[in-house]
């Protein structure tokens, strides 16, 4: 398969370049600068292609996406500044989805949020900004006409990956490794049966390839 990650300089996008391409498949990532260009294709193997998410047209992201079989949209401010917030995870998402559509890509999977994580917390409200940015793409992309999958995970780790999790339509919000996200995502790229599903992702007892299955329709 040929899978365009966005993203792909963070965390769970490198994780996630290494499986699929482990897998035979074909990569090719968005990074912003020449020397991330270097890096991503000397040290992960894949292809890179140089551009700014915040200002790429949909024009441009059609282009690069073209030929691809999938998109994954990894790329996320983390709840920064609203700016950033509003460009990366509100903005860049819309782009990118209707630039898959022109580019006749029809699979298309966000990485997204918990609703309840941090709900423990008093949260700023740059944070509450964050979350309501999240939810509005998550709306736009259902309402895109794609083959859209929303994962949610719970709250991210750098522990190594237990290669089992609890997936499902709501799951308890606790956390999960990242490795464990990305191995998740890897098995739904090559799973076309999820499709127009939204899945929330925790730490579980079920291997990860028998929890996506669990997951497809019949």
């Amino acid at each position: 398969m040929r899978v365009f990650v966005i993203g792909v300089t963070g965390a769970i996008g490198k994780l996630l370049a290494a499986k699929l391409s482990a897998h035979g498949d074909e990569v090719t990532g968005l990074v912003r600068e020449p020397e991330q260009q270097r890096w991503t294709e000397s040290e992960l193997g894949i292809r890179a292609v140089i551009g700014d998410l915040s200002t790429l047209t949909v024009d441009e992201l059609s282009d690069a996406f073209a030929g691809h079989d999938v998109i994954v949209y990894s790329a996320g401010s983390n709840g920064g500044s609203r700016d950033v917030t509003a460009a990366i995870d509100g903005d860049g998402v819309e782009r990118a989805a209707e630039a898959a559509r022109l580019a006749n890509v029809r699979r298309f999977v966000l990485v997204s949020v918990l609703p309840e994580s941090w709900r423990e917390r008093n949260l700023e409200d740059d944070v509450e900004f964050y979350f309501t940015v999240k939810k509005r793409a998550e709306v736009s992309l259902t309402r895109s006409g794609l083959e859209w999958v929303i994962l949610r995970p719970s709250l991210l780790t750098d522990e190594p990956g237990l290669g089992s999790v609890s997936m499902g339509p709501a799951e308890l919000h606790d956390e999960i490794s990242r490795d464990d996200v990305a191995a998740t995502l890897n098995e739904i790229v090559h799973e076309p049966r999820i499709r127009r599903q939204i899945l929330e992702l925790n730490s579980g007892d079920t291997a990860i390839p028998e929890a996506v299955l669990n997951n497809v329709r019949v």
